[in-house]
């Protein structure tokens, strides 16, 4: 692992990956991170990129030419990251285009990934470098960090909620069991800014928010004042998911979706991707901000 602490939080990333893994409030010792278990879900906070979720009939297309790569994309779990610690409170990963990812994806990139720790705040900075000197590259990334919920012994998860810093109304869009993204929608926060958690509310798979207002979202309890929050200014959709009945709830900054079931597979044209110019690099980030 690599670990790093300032007064207020010490934190953990496993370098398979680059997963953050721990956080500690270090005056009450209690950690806020999903433990990972592996009989429920063995991730922590998988890095999202080049792609996010599921490829319809696993394959997409490039000018006419087909590539496929696994779901997420291929920082997640990938054991080839360099990585180091740049400073007491800086982690750095890289990971660039070699021979074996032009297989599966056409561009030139390099991912550079930073965990900075401010006070109370982790900042998850990414930067997307394009090295092709004439074609732009085509992507998505996105962040999928577990939190455990309930925080505490002795509480239920439905002391939880999710508060958004505006009012919203919007819907969840609906996930077909193969992982992509329905027509259909669900209402679900009306004149309300306050998503209450419970037992079966991902029986149906991820929350899935494409119209918010907000760039904000802090998991709370009613019984205490800690909480997580998720600021996601450079993100324009969120995911918020977990396993049914598990102890845990997922806050997901994206940039991008998976596949809509009416997809044409064309990844220049995929829903939400981004798109980076020759020989330039583009910063995105969000951090998470332990309340107490």
């Amino acid at each position: 692992m690599l670990t790093i602490e300032n007064e207020f939080l010490k934190i953990s990333v496993q370098p398979i990956g680059a997963e953050l893994c721990s956080i500690v409030d270090k005056v009450t010792e209690q950690e806020f991170m999903w433990d990972g278990n592996t009989d429920i879900w063995g991730s922590f906070a998988p890095i999202l990129f080049p792609i996010i979720g599921c490829l319809k009939d696993k394959e997409f297309f490039v000018n006419e030419q087909r590539y496929s790569i696994t779901k997420h994309g291929f920082i997640r779990n990938n054991s080839n990251l360099e990585s180091k610690i740049l400073n007491d409170c800086t982690i750095e990963f890289r990971y660039k285009f070699n021979e074996t990812t032009l297989k599966s994806y056409p561009y030139q990139f390099e991912f550079v990934l930073h965990y900075i720790l401010e006070d109370k705040t982790i900042q998850i900075k990414h930067t997307i470098i394009n090295h092709d000197k004439k074609d732009p590259m085509y992507f998505s990334l996105g962040g999928h960090p577990g939190f455990k919920c309930p925080f505490f012994d002795g509480e239920n998860y439905t002391d939880y909620y999710i508060e958004f810093e505006q009012v919203e109304n919007d819907f969840t869009w609906q996930v077909t069991p193969d992982g992509l993204i329905d027509l259909k929608t669900i209402p679900l926060l009306k004149n309300s800014n306050r998503l209450q958690l419970h037992p079966l509310i991902f029986q149906n798979d991820a929350l899935i928010f494409k119209n918010l207002k907000s760039r904000k979202a802090t998991l709370k309890s009613d019984r205490h004042s800690f909480g997580i929050e998720v600021s996601f200014a450079d993100f324009n959709y969120l995911g918020v998911w977990a396993k049914p009945n598990a102890p845990f709830v997922c806050i997901e900054p994206w940039l991008g979706i998976s596949d809509s079931v009416n997809t044409n597979k064309d990844f220049t044209k995929k829903e939400g991707i981004q798109c980076l110019k020759a020989d330039n690099k583009q910063t995105y980030t969000y951090s998470i901000r332990l309340l107490s």
